[in-house]
This record gives C-alpha cells, sequence and structure tokens, in this order.
C-alpha cells in the first residue's frame, strides 16, 4: 500500500525574486537551455522576448541574446531594442546574438561561403578580459551557422576564430558587450561553462541564488495543485520520462487517483510490451491494428507523427470512456520534456523540427482545456534522470536508452517513388530524405554516402556540400553503391517486423560488448536502398549526449562493427549497412 509522505515546507526555487540574468529569445533551440546552464552555475536566470524593450528588463546585472534560425536581413527577423546595449547592463550574444549585436551597432553580417555545423577548433586570442579568464588558446566548440560577422562595429574587436569562421568572438570590453559565434550552452563546447560562469560571476558580479537540487518535493507540490481534487489517468510507454512523471504524481496523489495504460502501438522494439507488463500499476492496451491501418500508405515523416499523435487521442477516448473516466473528475498525464516543446516550434519563435505525439492538436486542445498535466516540461532527459534518482527509481529503468514515442514508425523510412543513387565527386547521393537542424531551423534533405567510416571527413562534407543533411558510410554491402536503388515504400508489417530484427540484433550485440554503456542513444533505421532480393538497407546511429538539445556521433570498435554488419547482412531483405556520422546539428538524433 502506497504511503503518503508527510508534506514537505513550500520553499521559494530562488531567494531573489528578481532574475539576475535574463535570456532574449532570439528563436533558437538552446534558449531556454542556456537559462537552465546559468541556472545550474547557482544564479536564477528567466526566458523574455527578444523585442521586450530595454526598460522593461528591470535590474538584471547581466542580459544573454540567444541563437536563432534567422539572418539578421530577413523581414521581421528577431530584434532588440537598441538601448539594451546604452543601459550599462552587461550583454553576451551567443550565436544569432553575436550577429545581431553587429548588426544593430553598424557592424556587417553575411552568409558565408559554407556552413558550419558540429564540432570547430576555436583559437581564442590571449586576453586579460574577464569573458575569456582562463580560457586558454585553442579549444572545442560547438557550431551551428551559415551567416557570419564580416565586418565589427566601432570599438569592438575581434578575439577569437575558426578555419571557416573569422570572426568568431568580438568584445567591447569597456561597455561590457560581447559575443560569441559558437554555443557555449551545449556541453560539446568543452570551455562553455566557464565562458558562461565568467559571463555571470566576473563580467556581471552575479551572487548566487539558486538551488537546483531537491526538485521532487516542487513538483509534487506543482502536481497537487494543477490536479485540484481531480485524478490523472497516463498513457505511459515504459520509458524514463513516462516512468518518472507517473510516479512523482503517485507520490504527489496517491496510488488510488492515478491510473496509467501502455499503448502497444505495434511500432514498439521486440521484448518492450513485456518489460512493460511487469511494471507495477499499468495496464497494456493492444491497438495495433488502429496505428497501423491509420499509417498506411504514408511516407511522410510529419504526417506519420501527426497521425500517431491523433491516434494516441483517439486510444485515450476509447478507454476512458470504457473505463467510465468521462467525468470532470479526470485529467491527462504526459511525460513531455522540454526538448519536445522546443523542436515541436512550441515557443514564441522557435521553428518546427518535427511534431512530437504530444504536442498534436488533440492534445493541444486539451492543454487549453486546463486537462493535462506534465510535471516534467520544464526538464531536460539528464534533469528527469536525477528526479527519477530523488525517487530511488531503480538504475535499470533511469539509465535505458531514449526510445521515441512514436517508436519505430520514424525510424523505418519510406519513400513515394523509385529513384537512383546519384554519383558526385564528394560521395553518393542517397535519395531518402532525414530531418536536419541547420541554423536552428529544420531541413529535409537527401543523404550523402561515402566510403569511409570517416567522422572528419564527414564534417568537412556537411559543412560544404549544400543540399544534404546527413553523412554516413557504407560499412557493409554492395559496392559501388550505384548498383542499388531507393524502392517505393511504406510502412508494412514486414518492413517493421525486419527493422524490430535488426534493433534486436544490434542492442544484444551492444549490450555483450559494453558498448551501450558508452552512448546515450543508439537509433538503428530502415531505409528503402537495395537491390531487387533485398529491398532495405540499416543504418546504424550511436550517437552521445547528456540533454538531447545536441548531440555527437561516436563510432565504435572495427571488431564489434564487422559482428553487427555480418549478422544483419545475413538478415532476410537487408542489402547493406551504413554509419551515421552526422553530429546534431546539423542532423536530428532521430532520422524522422
Amino acid at each position: 500500500m502506497h504511503r503518503r509522505r508527510a508534506a514537505l515546507p513550500r520553499y521559494h526555487r530562488y531567494l531573489n525574486p528578481q532574475a539576475q540574468i535574463l535570456i532574449l529569445d532570439a528563436g533558437g533551440q538552446y534558449c531556454h537551455l542556456i537559462a537552465r546552464k546559468v541556472r545550474d552555475l547557482g544564479v536564477y536566470s528567466e526566458v523574455r522576448a527578444s523585442e521586450t524593450p530595454a526598460e522593461e528588463l528591470g535590474a538584471a546585472k547581466g542580459i544573454i541574446i540567444s541563437g536563432g534560425p534567422s539572418s539578421v536581413y530577413d523581414p521581421g527577423s528577431p530584434t532588440v531594442d537598441p538601448a539594451i546595449f546604452t543601459r550599462g547592463q552587461a550583454v553576451l550574444g551567443i550565436c544569432y546574438g553575436q550577429q545581431l549585436m553587429a548588426h544593430v551597432l553598424g557592424g556587417g553580417v553575411q552568409k558565408g561561403d559554407k556552413g558550419e555545423f558540429g564540432l570547430a577548433t576555436l583559437d581564442l586570442e590571449a586576453t586579460a578580459d574577464p569573458l575569456f579568464a582562463g580560457l586558454g588558446g585553442r579549444q572545442q566548440v560547438w557550431m551551428s551557422h551559415r551567416d557570419l560577422v564580416a565586418g565589427l562595429p566601432e570599438g569592438f574587436v575581434n578575439v577569437g576564430r575558426t578555419d571557416t569562421c573569422p570572426v568568431a568572438a568580438i568584445a567591447a570590453p569597456a561597455r561590457r558587450l560581447y559575443a560569441v559565434q559558437f554555443h557555449p550552452e551545449v556541453v560539446h563546447t568543452t570551455r562553455g561553462k566557464q565562458l558562461l560562469a565568467n559571463f555571470v560571476f566576473r563580467v556581471c558580479q552575479c551572487e548566487k541564488d539558486w538551488d537546483a537540487s531537491h526538485r521532487a518535493p516542487l513538483i509534487e507540490q506543482e502536481i497537487r495543485e494543477a490536479a485540484g481534487k481531480r485524478n490523472v489517468f497516463f498513457f505511459v510507454s515504459g520509458g524514463v520520462d513516462s516512468t518518472v512523471a507517473f510516479a512523482l504524481c503517485t507520490r504527489a496523489l496517491g496510488n488510488s487517483r492515478v491510473r496509467g495504460v501502455y499503448v502497444d502501438t505495434g511500432l514498439m522494439r521486440e521484448g518492450e510490451t513485456d518489460f512493460v507488463r511487469r511494471m507495477p500499476g499499468i495496464t497494456v492496451e493492444c491497438a495495433q491494428e488502429q496505428f497501423l491501418a491509420a499509417l498506411e500508405g504514408v511516407t511522410d515523416p510529419e504526417r506519420k507523427r501527426h497521425i500517431i499523435g491523433e491516434e494516441f487521442v483517439r486510444v485515450q477516448e476509447r478507454v476512458i470512456e470504457a473505463r467510465r473516466l468521462l467525468d470532470e473528475q479526470w485529467i491527462l498525464g504526459q511525460g513531455t520534456i522540454y526538448p519536445d516543446t522546443i523542436e515541436s516550434g512550441g515557443t514564441a519563435k522557435a521553428a518546427l523540427i518535427k511534431t512530437h505525439h504530444n504536442r498534436v492538436a488533440g492534445i493541444q486542445k486539451l492543454i487549453e482545456e486546463g486537462r493535462i498535466v506534465e510535471p516534467l516540461k520544464s526538464l531536460y532527459k539528464d534533469e528527469v534522470r536525477a528526479v527519477g534518482r530523488e525517487l530511488a527509481l531503480p538504475a535499470d529503468l533511469l539509465d535505458r536508452h531514449p526510445f521515441p514515442g512514436p517508436g519505430l514508425a520514424i525510424r523505418c523510412l519510406c519513400s513515394d517513388v523509385d529513384a537512383p543513387v546519384r554519383d558526385t565527386a564528394d560521395g553518393c547521393v542517397i535519395p531518402v530524405h532525414s530531418v536536419g537542424v541547420q541554423g536552428d531551423s529544420r531541413s529535409y534533405a537527401p543523404v550523402l554516402a561515402i566510403g569511409q567510416l570517416d567522422p572528419a571527413r564527414a564534417t568537412e562534407l556537411i559543412n560544404r556540400v549544400s543540399g544534404v543533411n546527413r553523412v554516413i558510410a557504407s560499412v557493409a554491402g554492395p559496392a559501388p553503391l550505384t548498383g542499388m536503388q531507393v524502392s517505393a515504400s511504406s510502412l508494412t508489417p514486414a518492413r517493421l517486423a525486419r527493422l524490430r530484427t535488426a534493433d534486436a540484433t544490434v542492442r544484444r550485440l551492444s549490450h555483450e560488448a559494453g558498448f551501450d554503456r558508452r552512448i546515450w542513444q543508439f537509433p538503428v533505421v530502415l531505409i528503402p536502398l537495395g537491390t531487387a532480393d533485398s529491398p532495405d538497407s540499416i543504418v546504424l546511429r550511436p550517437i552521445d549526449s547528456v540533454d538531447g538539445m545536441t548531440a555527437q556521433s561516436v563510432v565504435m570498435e572495427p571488431a564489434l562493427l564487422e559482428r553487427i554488419s555480418k549478422e544483419l547482412l545475413g538478415q532476410e531483405g537487408i542489402a547493406g549497412v551504413f554509419y551515421d556520422l552526422t553530429h546534431k546539428p546539423p542532423a536530428t538524433i532521430e532520422w524522422e
């Protein structure tokens, strides 16, 4: 029997109600990640619209202008009140924020000869300026841009450059104005945390006023306030997010007020439904035929996601009606996390990258009606795991690799038409489109295949070659690739079964070798590229990440790759094996 914990005293999230650092949202994918990283330093921060008048920015000690998908010359592109640069507050521009600062203050911005996406090497000039104190000279940074600063505003100096970006960091120390083209808020910028700390503490002279630990009691109190006297009904996936959200609601409201159902959509990986059946308090609803019928013949990734989300709503309505949960005493619980909202274009200026199933129209309507509780909606994946540890949930659950809500549907790529592979000087263009995020905007482009497992070569190509957003290496199968072709295909039970078997094979061998403990997630993707006898190929996509907002491709050991490739090629219908070498950005973690 569940025992309610003794009520904990309500305490403030921060000691000072006035945010010391304000982040101006220029529409980037990482805007709220900047705010989160500042709070991780122990300083309270908030996000405001980029056009917020300077006089409304209060007594904040510092302002950060975020990145964004626009060009400063685009009609209606995000801007800022120029007065923010003359009020004496310290200002840091990041990515688009650097370009906007330069543009507003009279500098020049232009489109670069080629983009710069993913890892880059920054050469930072020796400087005594407090923003760059202790950072040293050469360092790894994370880029996501095509435009760049071509002329400095009056009074600024250039203090950093990369091979592709001659103006990667600028400063006007006497005015406390700084900007960088790279993203210090992501983990792949190795000294980004130090740079943000320098801005917060050395430049802005902030004092610590925020404690990010012990979040579970606060979230439980928010759940009680959102639910009131109503009960909560959860659709859980068995993954980290929905399970932690379900556990929080159960602790906040008690077992009798929270119910959970797992929907078997027919899009789940091997063994997933059996795993969930063993979880306490969860029942299984079988809906394979409903989902597969709705997805029949659909090839567009956004349509897939919308259909899956809307079918979830239909299942929800059927289950609620069957269990007599139609009255006002019930609301829906979801394990939505912050990246879901960001990528679905759910903030003021964020670009739509891909619509998550928990952000389709039917769910939005329930949100507007106040019929949704989402305990984790402001958290990132690593924060969700931290809350799960607070709840003492088992490690084998919390350490599971993320699995997308739409399941294997978005890992089983489709095509409307037959199309040949096209040979080029840089590699073979595979006419299978995948989703990417380039310059904080959605891209949907073909894939470039090369013959070498060479991450550096892949990064160079993705920055230079236009019209593609992902580079893969051919590691097993026919050569040359021009002997293969893309075939018209859709989501069929046979193709899903083929992917399910391949996914199970890769998971088993990765676990036996210990490789799965070195990475954050390992999507296995089926693409309709092959021969008459074997129409599909497998793409391996192991990545490392912390919060899912950025990710780095990880190359496995040759012996393990050979073993995996051999088993996959022995599977019916599989013609080739490829390896995704692309970071996020410019590619997303999932292909759709």
